[in-house]
């Protein structure tokens, strides 16, 4: 959506106006909004860390695919493989029946076995917290290695998916066209304070209201900092 305010023209920057309050206000008006719609518990600090060789797989699994089905996938694969030494020794035939539904589950399949293979071969068993590290597994990209570094570590990183995307681009933070750039311009602007609760609230936000199609701006929390709803008035 950055094209409709934005002449098409690329730029990787923060967006013109973005005021040092805006971020603190965005962050502190959606959780805000999501505790006493009862979706979180608490304000403050939402992540709520998980096995990180739990969140990588079921990351992975989650590519191309519909939470739903991703989370179905993932507890009936764990049910089964409750580590990386017994995913490793898994047959494919197995675990491409226990993860069907996900989307290119076949080649996933293969991804994961081979990812608990060099996790136990060449980290010890432990999932690296390294980036670096993590990029070097198969069907890891910068969204999914930094989900782990956030779900996985509490450590501050931006996973940048299409929600996060669209809504930094909507509200005016960046001017971006891919994922990548989004993350590249946040990681220079956004106070690293607010990194680890950035990728929940906004997922929630794209899911409930700032849909791709037919966004709920009437009863957007935070309406008055979006420069997309404001073409649209």
């Amino acid at each position: 959506m950055a094209r409709l305010w934005n002449g098409g023209m690329r730029s990787t920057g923060r967006g013109s106006g973005v005021k040092a309050q805006d971020y603190a206000e965005v962050i502190s008006g959606l959780s805000g909004y999501y505790s006493a719609e009862g979706v979180l518990t608490a304000l403050g600090n939402l992540v709520s860390l998980e096995d990180p060789f739990r969140v990588l797989i079921a990351t992975v699994l989650s590519q191309r695919t519909r939470d739903d089905v991703t989370e179905r996938a993932e507890k009936a694969l764990f049910v089964r493989y409750r580590d990386a030494r017994s995913l490793a020794r898994a047959h494919i035939r197995d675990l491409e029946y226990i993860i069907r539904g996900v989307g290119f589950y076949r080649t996933k399949a293969r991804a994961i076995r081979e990812i608990a293979r060099l996790v136990l071969e060449k980290h010890n068993g432990k999932v690296p917290r390294n980036i670096d590290a993590l990029l070097s597994l198969p069907h890891v990209g910068r969204k999914t290695a930094n989900c782990v570094l956030v779900f996985g570590f509490g450590e501050p990183a931006i996973p940048v998916d299409t929600h996060v995307h669209r809504i930094s681009n909507r509200i005016g933070w960046v001017r971006t066209r891919t994922p990548e750039e989004t993350e590249m311009a946040l990681s220079s602007t956004l106070p690293r304070k607010y990194w680890l609760d950035l990728n929940e609230l906004f997922v929630l936000h794209g899911q409930h209201i700032c849909r791709p199609v037919s966004p709920r701006c009437s009863i957007c929390p935070v309406a008055r900092y979006c420069r997309w709803n404001k073409c649209h008035r």
